[in-house]
């Protein structure tokens, strides 16, 4: 039986709401959303209004200084 939790294992892609992605990375909604219009973030429409974007590009994000 699969689960609709987003915790998925192996190279399954993990989407995420513009919320959820704000949450992960402890920012804010409106900086989800700057990122996204910068083109420093990918996002994916999700029906005719969601946005998701990919964990995995919310990791590539984060570098060290």
């Amino acid at each position: 039986m699969t689960s609709a939790h987003p915790q998925t294992s192996g190279t399954e892609t993990i989407w995420m709401t513009l919320q959820q992605a704000a949450v992960y990375i402890a920012a804010s909604v409106k900086t989800i959303r700057r990122l996204i219009a910068a083109g420093d973030l990918p996002a994916y429409l999700c029906g005719k209004r969601g946005l998701r974007v990919r964990r995995e590009d919310l990791d590539n994000l984060m570098r060290p200084l």
